[in-house]
């Protein structure tokens, strides 16, 4: 592709707000905008916006074993690293400016505390739906009865021991 038909993306409040909003109108209460042009892609790059009540099962990234980059961009994100049996291992507070790195293999989750949370993600690619994400067998997954709960308890855990 040459560079007269990529496109350069300024990421600026303009269009976090857009995303906000598209978040809003989505049932998962939250969207991702994505800056690689396709799942094929070999580095995968997206703003991922989410909003207070949007819940995001514990999972890792194992086939193939990829880490993860996460930045707050705006916004404030509890960030959960569970154990194999689901106790949490690790809670971070990661505000706006802040990040995390994720080697592969960890069990994670995150809880917004102050919304809406923008965030940059990179990981490796390519994107494969089926196997992306291995979901832990102890949380409920999106949607799955008790879901809601789970996430409450996630948020209560947070607030308790983040200071």
């Amino acid at each position: 592709m040459s560079g007269a038909e990529k496109k350069v993306q300024l990421i600026n409040e303009e269009l976090w707000s857009t995303l906000i909003r598209k978040a809003e109108e989505s049932p998962r209460r939250r969207t991702n905008f994505n800056f690689h042009s396709s799942d094929s892609d070999l580095f995968h790059r997206f703003l991922n916006v989410i909003l207070e009540g949007s819940y995001i099962a514990p999972h890792r990234h194992i086939t193939p074993p990829k880490a993860e980059h996460f930045l707050v961009l705006k916004g404030e994100i509890a960030f959960f690293i569970f154990e194999e049996d689901g106790q949490v291992r690790e809670l971070y507070r990661v505000s706006e400016g802040q990040g995390i790195d994720i080697p592969e293999g960890f069990w994670h989750s995150l809880v917004v505390l102050r919304g809406p949370a923008v965030c940059f993600e990179a990981k490796p690619g390519p994107y494969h739906p089926v196997s992306d994400k291995h979901f832990s067998p102890w949380a409920p997954l999106e949607g799955e009865e008790g879901a809601k709960e789970y996430l409450e308890k996630l948020k209560d855990i947070a607030l308790t021991n983040l200071i």
